[in-house]
């Protein structure tokens, strides 16, 4: 393959790291793609359709999809939650359908994390190049995976330092991801996708004001939203000719000097085709930022086996990592959105209600006396110094009962990361859970569709899913 004698490369002054990527991005064909990596991306497919189909019915997603109806009209691409049929342009499409996968904390991500959100920025733009164009599933799928392995190593090698900075990192590292899966599927060659790379890098944003604001959580989605259709402009003014600095991520005021604290080049491109990022895509147990989930999973498991409930929990303590103290903090949040980026609020709510459920997380329970009660009280400590978390994500409980009893709990790992993958029965069925119809044969003809996506000769599953 084209890209075999490079896919050991580190960047330099020669061969910068967005060429060796576009190199690897231009000539990765299916069959040179690990079973498991295959498998893993099939899920996120359909994990990101599950999440951006209830995502599409949000308030403030409506809001996002009014625009793209407004300024988009006319196009090839399906709109998600548009019944009537109604097609709009590639831009509008990728647009609307990341703010929808991003739009209720549901979109799957990296393990380790670093800033990047798999099917919210890639998917989306991928599904409107490849509604225009008419690409096949095996086609799609293809440039999901080459687009995963290129954006996860960016992500990788900023070392999730531009969130510290204040910057919302899936939003700069998004465009990336987005240029190369709608730059494969318009046929771009590795010059084109170095282009392709080189004006994304001038097109991501997101700040993380709405963590320490009263109000203002909804940008947050616009995020991914934006990241989508950046790749699809970048991806269209690549294929016109038009260029970006080859030095894009690497080089002298390039992204990770720019936008990161921290960096390390080597990973830009480090395992190329050997190591497979794909394989990291982790999936979300329950619709809240991802820093709650081990200590959500570790509160359930312990009330299941010690059957106790919410109501008899005296004291809970949990130690964290700095990125909970500094992000994921807000003891009194004021809506829905802004509750789902609370770590004690999320495990409060696990005390009261079924976090894995959607519907739990509403405006009842952010106003709920008992959850605010117990959020309020959560202790939250820092890791002693020399006692490192293994990740953003440890966490440890210390819970004390009404009756006396004490627990603790040392929350490393959560069903849906890579070191516990879910299986196909059990992505369909949080599938049929986000998606609210579980008993509906088109959500059963929908998953077959998605599941067999390297057999399809067109989308047509995206009309289909317009309609739930």
């Amino acid at each position: 393959m084209p890209w075999q004698t490079h896919r050991m490369s580190s960047p330099s002054a020669v061969d910068p790291a967005a060429r060796v990527l576009a190199r690897f991005a231009a000539g990765l064909q299916l069959a040179d793609v690990p079973a498991p990596a295959l498998q893993t991306a099939r899920h996120a497919i359909v994990d990101t359709m599950g999440v951006a189909i209830h995502g599409a019915r949000q308030p403030w997603s409506r809001i996002v999809a009014g625009h793209a109806r407004r300024y988009g009209a006319g196009g090839a691409c399906t709109l998600l939650g548009e019944r009537g049929g109604l097609r709009v342009h590639a831009p509008a499409a990728a647009l609307a359908h990341g703010a929808f996968a991003h739009a209720f904390e549901q979109d799957n991500l990296r393990r380790p994390g670093a800033g990047v959100h798999a099917g919210a920025a890639v998917l989306p733009a991928a599904l409107a190049i490849g509604e225009e164009v008419g690409a096949s599933g095996a086609q799609l799928l293809g440039a999901f995976v080459a687009a995963i392995e290129v954006m996860f190593r960016i992500g990788a090698a900023s070392k999730h330092s531009s969130e510290s900075l204040g910057f919302h990192a899936p939003g700069l590292t998004g465009p990336y991801g987005a240029a190369i899966a709608a730059g494969r599927l318009l046929g771009l060659d590795a010059d084109g996708l170095t282009r392709a790379l080189g004006i994304a890098g001038s097109l991501g944003g997101g700040l993380l004001a709405f963590t320490h604001a009263e109000d203002g959580a909804m940008v947050k989605r616009l995020h991914l939203g934006r990241a989508a259709e950046a790749g699809v402009l970048a991806a269209r003014l690549a294929a016109d000719g038009f260029d970006g600095p080859s030095t894009v991520l690497e080089g002298r005021h390039g992204y990770l000097e720019a936008y990161c604290r921290e960096a390390d080049p080597a990973r830009l491109t480090a395992g190329l085709g050997q190591d497979w990022e794909t394989l990291r895509i982790c999936f979300k147990a329950y619709p809240c930022h991802v820093t709650a989930h081990t200590a959500i999973q570790a509160l359930r498991n312990l009330m299941q086996a010690q059957r106790f409930d919410g109501e008899a929990i005296a004291a809970l303590q949990l130690t964290v990592g700095p990125k909970v103290l500094s992000h994921h903090a807000d003891r009194e949040p004021a809506d829905v959105m802004q509750a789902q980026y609370s770590v004690p609020f999320g495990v409060a709510l696990a005390a009261f209600r079924d976090p894995a459920d959607p519907s739990q997380w509403d405006e009842a329970s952010v106003s709920d006396p008992r959850i605010r009660a117990l959020c309020r009280a959560i202790d939250l400590q820092p890791f002693a110094a020399g006692d490192r978390p293994d990740s953003a994500w440890h966490a440890r409980l210390h819970v004390e009962l009404r009756d006396g009893r004490r627990f603790d709990a040392d929350a490393r790992q959560f069903r849906g990361m890579p070191e516990q993958p879910l299986d196909a029965t059990e992505v369909a069925a949080k599938f049929r859970r986000v998606v609210g119809h579980e008993s509906d044969r088109r959500v059963d003809d929908l998953l077959e569709q998605l599941l067999a996506l390297d057999t399809a000769p067109d989308l047509g599953f995206i009309a289909w899913a317009a309609q739930l």
